[in-house]
């Protein structure tokens, strides 16, 4: 790996992000406004927002990042920019970390949106560091982008990438604590979601909604870091030089 030619990667990204506006808006409003939407719903029913409204502060950062990200690297693929590149001395683990890095900003960026409308415009009550809550959602929206990043490997088409979502996105929101509490789903269920990494973020959301710290928050936030790790230690070896 070239720190160098990662760099360039993150800067070529950036700058077709910036020519790009529809996809930069879809990046750092839908999550907010979906969030507003959430809260618009129960706005008459106290005390829902406060519930949920953390939990999905780790759910829509993941799911919008996962998206953008698988489909704009296949279409680095399908365009055979990808290939073209790969006939330089870029190398695979160059390509991904320059993503990862562009995106990464990104992510920041949408969080930090996401959150300051959340608590801001919503009223969400956090009882906890807003800086916690925010640092949360960043290290989600960066999960949905390693896992976008690997998820890309595996699929010929934009359509192909969006048919993951099903396998690889459902399971997490479903068994991750926002529909039932983990605790009091059923043995099989509960192990299972011990070994997706959204059910550990909305373990670390809810520990900062309720102003709890120390290993309630940053134990079940490694566990995060580690899931984003391993997905961009995997991506690069499962990217194909070649255009299927």
């Amino acid at each position: 790996m070239n720190p160098a030619r990662t760099f360039a990667t993150a800067g070529r990204v950036l700058r077709q992000l910036s020519h790009d506006p529809r996809s930069i808006a879809l990046m750092l409003v839908a999550p907010s406004l979906l969030v507003g939407l959430f809260a618009w719903l129960f706005n008459d029913r106290e005390g829902v927002f406060d519930t949920f409204g953390g939990p999905i502060l780790a759910l829509f950062p993941f799911v919008v990042m996962f998206l953008i990200t698988s489909v704009t690297t296949l279409r680095e693929r399908r365009s055979g920019t990808l290939e073209r590149l790969m006939t330089t001395p870029l190398g695979k683990a160059d390509f991904i970390l320059g993503y990862a890095l562009a995106f990464g900003l990104m992510a920041t960026l949408q969080a930090v949106v996401t959150v300051w409308f959340a608590v801001g415009v919503c009223g969400l009550q956090v009882d906890g560091a807003l800086w916690q809550l925010g640092l949360v959602a960043v290290i989600d929206a960066i999960l949905g982008t390693a896992l976008g990043l690997l998820a890309s490997a595996f699929a010929r088409t934009e359509f192909q990438a969006v048919q993951f979502m099903p396998l690889l996105v459902f399971p997490q929101i479903i068994l991750g604590g926002l529909l039932m509490p983990r605790d009091e789903m059923p043995d099989a269920l509960y192990t299972i979601s011990q070994f997706l990494p959204l059910s550990h973020a909305v373990d670390a959301i809810n520990a900062v909604t309720a102003g709890e710290d120390g290993s309630d928050l940053w134990g079940p936030l490694l566990i995060v870091v580690a899931f984003a790790v391993g997905f961009l230690v995997l991506a690069p070896l499962t990217l194909r030089r070649r255009t299927p």
